[in-house]
């Protein structure tokens, strides 16, 4: 089915039940450079993010069809939308909101009992996620958050929020991933301060710090990258790893920052980078230093964080030849036959 977009000004809800939706590195840090300017509509999309995150902010308190405190709870999706589901799974539980589970859609457990599943597509399109949501319809409520009102995931959840205003034309997704966080972790923070987490107006002064910086040399210039976080910037960690692959082809690699001791450091090695996003354990920098590897952390909100290794993304892919417009071997939704 088809619905009308939001306006610029009043999101407008659509059927069947839809809602339209500063850093300081680290002493040991590297020296930063200023990236020329890309003229991919991917950066373009990039610096969009501050007002949209405002936006889903403004949407977020009273929305119909998320979840409840004290709901069990399933966040799904695939790709990028796995990696912010299992970020907005921490933060939901850390909380104390509820158990919160996040499980890519090919994976998710359907003999478990929840009180609700969100899914996340921003297409509206992916096989898997519709595969699932036909399959437990009738038996558990269903939230989808996506881009795209006239797609089949309209029909196939019981609620959609739709934030068709974060939409992409770029296939690597950026935007529309972290704006559907910032949604849903607003939504949590209008029941209470977030453990450990700034507000989302903190998180978009940090974006613009984020999109104003000189980018770190270490990072454009690495032959390997790892990315690392705990609870919930484990999921941004993620995914700013697929970000690496998908626009640059780069050799990247991400883990749990307290796993890293356990194997991981081994690829560590000068020229190579790791990442943290949120506090650092006690001692990981200086481990990396003692291996040759270089350290990158900042005080930006993890989120904004993000935004800062989407930037190095494009700037890797476009030093390399590659347009990060038209990542090898993708597309923008995966529709399987």
């Amino acid at each position: 089915m088809s619905a009308a977009p939001a306006s610029p000004s009043s999101p407008t809800p659509s059927s069947p039940s839809a809602s339209s939706a500063s850093s300081a590195s680290s002493p040991a840090s590297p020296a930063s450079a200023t990236a020329p300017a890309s003229p991919s509509r991917t950066a373009a999309e990039i610096a969009s993010q501050p007002a949209l995150w405002l936006r889903a902010e403004r949407l977020a308190p009273g929305l119909a069809g998320l979840p409840a405190p004290g709901e069990r709870v399933a966040v799904t999706g695939c790709g990028t939308s796995w990696f912010m589901a299992q970020a907005y799974a921490a933060l939901r539980e850390g909380a104390g909101l509820g158990e919160t589970d996040a499980h890519a859609a090919s994976q998710f457990p359907r003999g478990r009992s929840y009180d609700r599943v969100i899914a996340l597509t921003r297409s509206g399109t992916t096989t898997e996620v519709l595969e699932l949501l036909g399959a437990l319809r009738g038996s558990v409520p269903t939230t989808a958050l996506t881009a795209d009102p006239s797609t089949p995931v309209m029909t196939a959840a019981d609620e959609v929020v739709v934030l068709d205003f974060a939409d992409e034309e770029s296939v690597v997704q950026t935007r529309f991933a972290t704006t559907a966080l910032v949604l849903l972790r607003a939504a949590l923070a209008a029941r209470g301060p977030l453990p450990g987490v700034g507000s989302v107006a903190d998180a978009v002064r940090d974006c613009a710090a984020a999109l104003a910086r000189p980018l770190p040399r270490a990072a454009l210039d690495a032959d390997q990258l790892t990315f690392l976080g705990g609870g919930w910037t484990y999921g941004l960690a993620q995914e700013a790893a697929l970000k690496m692959r998908e626009a640059a082809c780069s050799w990247t690699e991400s883990y749990p920052a307290m796993e890293y001791r356990h194997g991981p450091i081994a690829i560590t090695a000068p020229g190579r980078v790791a990442w943290m996003f949120g506090p650092a354990p006690a001692g990981l920098a200086e481990d990396v230093a003692r291996v040759g590897g270089t350290f990158l952390d900042s005080q930006l909100d993890p989120l904004a964080e993000l935004v800062r290794a989407q930037r190095v993304a494009v700037a890797r892919a476009e030093a390399a030849g590659f347009d990060p417009d038209t990542p090898r071997n993708l597309t923008r939704s995966v529709v399987l036959g």
